[in-house]
């Protein structure tokens, strides 16, 4: 974003206790509204899961917060989305900008199909001036991000392999190595274990959980147990609105609101 340095900065010397925060959110796709006067604040450094029946609009709540959702064309928004200080709906903010700072991982992993190593150096050399980094310093941060991410070791020997080799569970680690170098604040991940088997799915909720502090990670997921399992505070949405917001252990064992209470113990959804 065009302040971001600025904020960064700032925030360094006084950390905010929200690193987002919505305020009145509307979205329509066409004459649809996915979503109805959205009010709320994301705390940082922990992991928040967004719930609820299909067809809720947690995943266009999610692509909100990175605007992505406006790749699919005839999207109106209303209401104020604030992100590391600055509200995204600016007319100054530059979406490349914006994209940089908050991160996005698919359901199904999605390497480009070049080696391991050029996938995470891949935001690297679209987002930096030519001639910008040296090999060194581009290699030490494809380190950093692939052992961050756990996965250093697999393929250390290997970077030159095509990254579509992987398993997918290695392919999804991948995924998010591949935003690290480009120092995220936020990472929002929709559904990021569907495609994996039991063995995966333990693996990356592993790795997601190891992301918490570093980064605000928000989280779309079906999957009660893995809501449970893997985030601090949950979301629970319902027909566009957000029906219950508290510390995951509050929700699912003394949830204050009648509808949750009926999709957390499977009559509804």
């Amino acid at each position: 974003m065009a302040d971001a340095e600025a904020v960064s900065k700032a925030d360094a010397a006084t950390p905010p206790k929200y690193s987002i925060t919505a305020k009145d959110v509307s979205l329509w796709y066409g004459d649809f509204q996915a979503l109805k006067n959205l009010t709320i604040n994301i705390q940082q450094g922990i992991i928040t899961g967004l719930i609820g029946p299909s067809g809720c609009g947690k995943t266009t709540l999610l692509r909100s917060f990175n605007r992505i959702n406006e790749r699919y064309g005839n999207v109106t928004t209303k209401g104020e989305i604030t992100i590391l200080g600055k509200n995204i709906y600016d007319e100054d903010v530059s979406l490349s900008e914006l994209r940089k700072s908050v991160g996005m991982v698919f359901q199904r992993p999605n390497p480009l199909p070049i080696s391991v190593y050029e996938n995470v150096s891949f935001g690297l050399r679209v987002h930096s001036d030519r001639g910008e980094l040296s090999r060194a310093k581009r290699d030490e941060l494809v380190e950093e991000a692939l052992r961050e991410v756990q996965l250093w070791d697999a393929v250390k020997d290997n970077l030159r392999q095509k990254a579509t080799g992987l398993t997918l569970e290695q392919q999804q680690k991948l995924c998010i190595a591949r935003l690290l170098p480009l120092k995220p604040r936020v990472i929002l991940m929709d559904e990021p274990c569907s495609a994996l088997d039991a063995e995966g799915i333990e693996k990356v909720e592993n790795l997601i959980s190891s992301l918490r502090q570093k980064y605000t990670v928000v989280i779309v997921t079906h999957n009660m147990a893995q809501a449970r399992r893997a985030t601090d505070e949950c979301i629970y949405m319902l027909l566009g609105e957000i029906i219950e917001h508290a510390p995951t252990s509050d929700l699912f064992l003394n949830p204050q609101k009648k509808e949750t209470e009926m999709y957390i113990e499977g009559r509804y959804g």
